[in-house]
C-alpha cells in the first residue's frame, strides 16, 4: 500500500522484493554506523517484512514504511514510526548509495506533516547517535528542537510539537 507520495518519493509497506536492498545497506558501515538493534541477515529480514508488510498508520502499533523513488519504486531507505503514549519516535534509514540527494528531508517533511495532521496531540521525537552530525542538522532543519543528551540510551534527544 502507497501511504504518501512526494515529487521523487512513495512511502509504502516493506516487501519482499526489498529484501536484498535492506541487507546491502543494513550491512554497510556507512548505514550501520549509527544504528542500534537493526536485523541484519537475510531470514531475519525476511521475518521482518512478512511480520510489517501488511502495516497501517496508526496510534496501536509500531510500523515500518519503504521509502522509494517514484519513478521506479526501488527502495532507497526506511522509516520506523513507533507510537508511545502521546509520543510517535521516528528512525530512518537512506541507503548509503543515495545519501545527499535531500531524500531523508523530502520524506520526513512530508510524513512528519501527514503524522501530525492525522494526530496532532501527539509529540515526536526522534533519538540520534551524538557523532550522527548530518542526522542532527537534518533534524534541525525541519524544525525539531535539541532536547539535550539522554545519557541512559546513549543518544540526543530532538523533538518537535513536545509539550513542556
Amino acid at each position: 500500500m502507497i501511504f504518501l507520495e512526494t515529487d521523487r518519493l512513495r512511502l509504502r509497506n516493506v516487501e519482499e522484493k526489498d529484501i536484498e536492498i535492506m541487507f546491502d545497506y543494513r550491512n554497510n558501515e556507512l548505514c550501520a554506523r549509527y544504528q542500534r538493534g537493526q536485523t541484519k541477515d537475510r531470514e531475519g529480514l525476511k521475518k521482518l517484512i512478512d511480520e510489517r508488510k501488511n502495516g497501517r498508520i496508526s496510534l496501536q502499533d509500531a510500523f515500518i514504511l519503504a521509502i522509494a523513488l517514484k519513478a521506479t519504486d526501488e527502495m532507497v531507505g526506511e522509516v520506523v514510526v513507533m507510537p508511545k503514549g502521546k509520543t510517535i519516535s521516528m528512525g530512518y534509514t537512506i541507503s548509503y548509495k543515495y545519501h545527499r540527494r535531500g531524500y531523508a528531508f523530502e520524506m520526513l517533511s512530508a510524513l512528519t506533516e501527514l503524522l501530525h495532521q492525522q494526530f496532532p496531540a501527539q509529540e515526536f521525537i526522534c533519538l540520534v547517535e551524538p557523532e550522527n552530525t548530518a542526522s542532527i542538522e537534518l533534524l534541525k532543519k525541519l524544525g525539531y528542537q535539541d532536547m539535550g543528551y539522554v545519557e541512559k540510551i546513549d543518544s540526543q534527544m530532538f523533538g518537535k510539537w513536545v509539550m513542556e
